[in-house]
């Protein structure tokens, strides 16, 4: 999926699917045993995990995986609803998050990075928000975000 002029994805910079099943594999093993964190996943379910990887690769420029499986964008705000996450919370998950990626040695190239704590920040945000309503305030068919090397989100409108 690389772009026109020849520059990768963020999907394909990272190395594919199997770094982002590892990543998120390897990240949800420190959730499960996070003080902050585990009682808010303890209860997820089997796919929980393969879900969220499929959903960052996609936003990344990967394959349409989540899409393919029933997953958008809204369903994935849905998921967050109600939950009353903290910023201590939002900032825990992040921090676990990126300690995975320099454990796996994602790419360490400034680009990369910014563009990764960028969504990182922005879809936790995002979430963080959601949680504290009952219901969705988005529009159903609002498309899949696209993350690329630097492209801002825009301004966030529920």
């Amino acid at each position: 999926m690389t772009t026109n002029n020849n520059i990768p994805s963020l999907y394909e910079w990272a190395g594919g699917m199997p770094v982002f099943e590892k990543l998120i594999t390897d990240f949800y093993s420190k959730v499960l045993h996070d003080e902050l964190l585990a009682p808010i996943f303890k209860h997820m379910s089997p796919t929980h995990q393969q879900h969220v990887a499929h959903f960052i690769a996609e936003v990344f420029g990967g394959p349409k995986s989540y899409s393919a499986e029933g997953g958008s964008h809204s369903k994935m705000v849905q998921k967050h609803l109600g939950k009353h996450l903290t910023e201590q919370h939002r900032k825990r998950w992040v921090q676990l998050l990126v300690e995975t990626a320099d454990e796996m040695h994602l790419p360490e190239d400034p680009e990369f990075r910014s563009a990764f704590v960028a969504y990182l920040e922005w879809g936790t945000r995002i979430a963080v928000i959601n949680s504290n309503e009952t219901e969705l305030k988005m529009d159903e068919e609002q498309p899949m975000p696209k993350w690329g090397w630097g492209e801002p989100g825009g301004p966030y409108i529920p």
